[in-house]
């Protein structure tokens, strides 16, 4: 199925229905009153969280939705029936927006939420309405009043509590196959990953995180070369950034720092926030470097690139290094999610509203 992570929808709720003049005509009852019934409500469009969609792919080729509107008021007391609703189905991760102000409306964060995005408008009053002690024949009715109609885009950011990173054929790929139950493309050319793959990654009972790998990025990512550009938003919602680098490249005269640079320097370029986020390094491929010469190697990396956080030393193809990496993932996450959920800490100096010292 093709990803697709942003869409534009037109959705319309229903119009209310009119309400209904009508007058009570039975024999031998020459004053029978009015009886005319109210319109029925507009139908509701709504929007519910799916996790079992990961992909905008559906709205791309169908834009516009429209509500069924209410049906118009009767006679005889008979009110007019609502329109039906209409329920789209989202991805988990979904933020919707008003694609004329740019507005986000509603995020779509929690498996089974569902939003109201748009309400049918309710019914005309009939005339039985306004029957009182003083108008005892009313003519009165009033119109439905118009459901809503909005123009919305749809942006997809995908809920990982991990993200990879790094340049094209860093072993992101293998990575994920390795730790994780997911099982993208993998092979020996640059962007074999053309979308996000999501995996979960089991440490123990009822111990899991889920991670996101992107395709590779460039050196001019930011501006748009390559495809990582593309998809750099679904790590804007991630805890823990792991940046995978190559330590075996193909082609010796590539300086495995400077690429690692470029990708730091594009992370700041396209989002401060995101360059702020905890980042791990992940050096991948030792399998394919000497026994005797890997401690020299990663020091002179680590060294060269100034890198100050965890340094992690990985074969994610024999996965050598993979358990104590996730185990250590794990153990960030679970704190940070402590932390998050953890309730708010009220001074009770002022839990009243007065200084009590």
């Amino acid at each position: 199925m093709k990803f697709v992570d942003e869409a534009y929808i037109d959705v319309s709720a229903g119009d209310g229905g009119a309400g209904c003049v009508s007058f009570r005509h039975e024999k031998y009852k020459e004053f029978g009153g009015p009886n005319g019934g109210d319109g029925g409500r507009g139908g509701h469009v709504f929007a519910v969280a799916d996790e079992n969609l990961n992909t905008l792919v559906d709205f791309r080729f169908s834009r516009r939705y429209d509500a069924q509107r209410g049906q118009h008021g009767m006679g005889s007391d008979m009110f007019g029936a609502a329109g039906d609703d209409i329920t789209l189905k989202m991805p988990v991760g979904t933020i919707i927006t008003d694609a004329e102000t740019g507005e986000v409306l509603f995020e779509l964060l929690k498996p089974g939420e569902v939003i109201t995005i748009a309400k049918g408008g309710d019914g005309g009053f009939g005339n039985l309405r306004y029957k009182s002690a003083i108008n005892r024949a009313p003519r009165q009715k009033t119109p439905g009043w118009p459901g809503e109609k909005r123009n919305l885009k749809l942006e997809l950011k995908v809920l990982a509590d991990v993200g990879l990173l790094g340049m094209p054929n860093a072993g992101k790929s293998t990575l994920i196959t390795a730790v994780s139950n997911a099982r993208p493309r993998i092979a020996d050319y640059p962007f074999t990953t053309l979308h996000p793959n999501l995996g979960v990654v089991r440490v123990g009972p009822e111990q899991s995180f889920v991670v996101a790998d992107l395709p590779g990025l460039i050196e001019g990512a930011s501006e748009g070369a390559g495809l990582g550009h593309l998809f750099l938003r679904h790590l804007q919602r991630t805890r823990l950034l792991l940046h995978v680098v190559d330590m075996a490249p193909f082609d010796d005269s590539v300086d495995t720092v400077a690429q690692a640079k470029a990708i730091v320097n594009e992370l700041k370029k396209y989002d401060k926030a995101l360059y702020d986020k905890p980042r791990w390094l992940v050096l991948n491929k030792l399998d394919m470097v000497p026994n005797d010469e890997r401690a020299a190697l990663v020091k002179d990396f680590v060294k060269r690139f100034k890198f100050k956080g965890p340094v992690f030393e990985i074969s994610a193809l024999t996965r050598e290094g993979c358990e104590p990496l996730i185990k250590a993932v794990y153990q960030h996450i679970s704190t940070q999610q402590k932390i998050e959920t953890a309730p708010e800490v009220i001074d009770p100096r002022f839990a009243n509203g007065v200084d009590s010292l």
